[in-house]
């Protein structure tokens, strides 16, 4: 899981969900982490479906993700990296809408000035001062 790159990185949750099909893991970063959204985003998986085989893929997910990770918190820096988020978003034309959950993993990779590794990088795309690397999946 861990890359070739000389970087810490943050992982968000689609990264995540499909790391077992990153086509190239020297694309990640070599020392990876999570966010304490992408857990929760994660505890919501098991939790939504009604298919048994699903739901316990999900909750495997869940559990590796918590012994593999040691999450960067949401804090009073991030906090205040969302307000420059929320208004990067407010500028952009034409008005998007970000899901609630990639805006908080971004003002926690922007608060901490950590590169944000994702395979959807449309979720992020008017972000300011967002460093984005892209995740090639197969």
């Amino acid at each position: 899981m861990v890359g070739q790159g000389a970087e810490r990185g943050i992982l968000d949750t689609s990264t995540v969900i499909l790391l077992e099909r990153v086509a190239d893991i020297s694309d990640l970063p070599r020392e990876p982490a999570i966010t304490t959204v992408t857990l929760a985003e994660l505890s919501v998986g098991p939790l939504v479906t009604n298919d048994a085989t699903e739901q316990a893929a999900r909750q495997v997910r869940l559990q590796q993700a918590e012994a593999d990770f040691d999450p960067l918190p949401f804090d009073a820096a991030a906090a205040r990296s969302f307000g420059q988020v929320t208004a990067s978003l407010h500028r952009a034309r034409p008005k998007t809408r970000m899901r609630a959950f990639d805006a908080l993993i971004a003002a926690i990779a922007i608060s901490r000035g950590l590169p944000l590794f994702t395979c959807n990088p449309l979720d992020f795309q008017y972000v300011e001062g967002l460093d984005l690397r892209l995740i090639h999946v197969s």
